[in-house]
């Protein structure tokens, strides 16, 4: 009896690799963020989502910082893996990887944030690559623009740009002076905006495309 070719033997079932299901983690990052932060809220009591800061629910010493850690922490777990699989597609189709590889700004910061924190030094600086995410969606507006594989690329680039921008509010205590905890979450709804944009096109529209081609 004839042997079933090694290609079709080692294929996952489905058909889909294991970079397929690091991409689709994307969209799953935003909703351990949020859930994380309104659960903190809801442990630490008293606490305004739009007038505090979002790492006051994981400062040292307090009720929620082991809860605040470990969601932050399976927050960059998640980044790294949906990275691995963006860059794999992204070597595979040919396009740059250099906005891919400026998530890992996100990554890094987040970590740092869950294993430093507030009012340590090192929360702070670990926090700094978090303003390299902004370059993500630019460096994807100029060069991934031209690719036809990637639909609405500049819409979906400009807006998740536009709400990160905002949150370079948080720099200007003259502006919104109350509320410096809706200042610095422009800045995570602005990634958000972007990781499920990113886990959505390259999961459904991109293996869509591609499979035609």
């Amino acid at each position: 009896m004839n042997k079933p070719p090694a290609e079709i033997k080692d294929q996952p079932a489905g058909g889909k690799t294991a970079s397929f299901y690091f991409i689709r983690l994307g969209s799953t990052i935003p909703i351990v963020f949020f859930i994380t932060t309104f659960i903190c809220g809801l442990i630490l009591g008293n606490y305004n989502h739009l007038s505090r800061l979002v790492s006051e629910l994981g400062a040292l010493r307090t009720k929620s910082q082991h809860v605040f850690s470990t969601g932050l922490l399976l927050c960059s777990a998640l980044s790294v893996l949906f990275v691995i699989g963006l860059y794999g597609k992204c070597r595979a189709t040919g396009i740059s990887i250099m906005p891919v590889i400026l998530l890992l700004s996100y990554s890094i910061s987040i970590a740092g944030a869950g294993i430093f924190p507030l009012p340590l030094r090192l929360h702070l600086i670990m926090g700094m690559p978090s303003i390299l995410l902004i370059l993500s969606p630019l460096l994807s507006l100029l060069l991934w623009s031209k690719s036809r594989k990637i639909s609405y690329i500049k819409t979906m680039s400009i807006l998740s740009l536009f709400v990160m921008s905002l949150g370079l509010l948080a720099f200007l205590p003259n502006i919104l002076s109350g509320y410096p905890g809706l200042k610095q979450r422009f800045l995570h709804v602005g990634w958000s905006i972007w990781l499920i944009y990113l886990s959505y096109i390259f999961t459904k529209r991109f293996d869509n495309m591609e499979s035609k081609g």
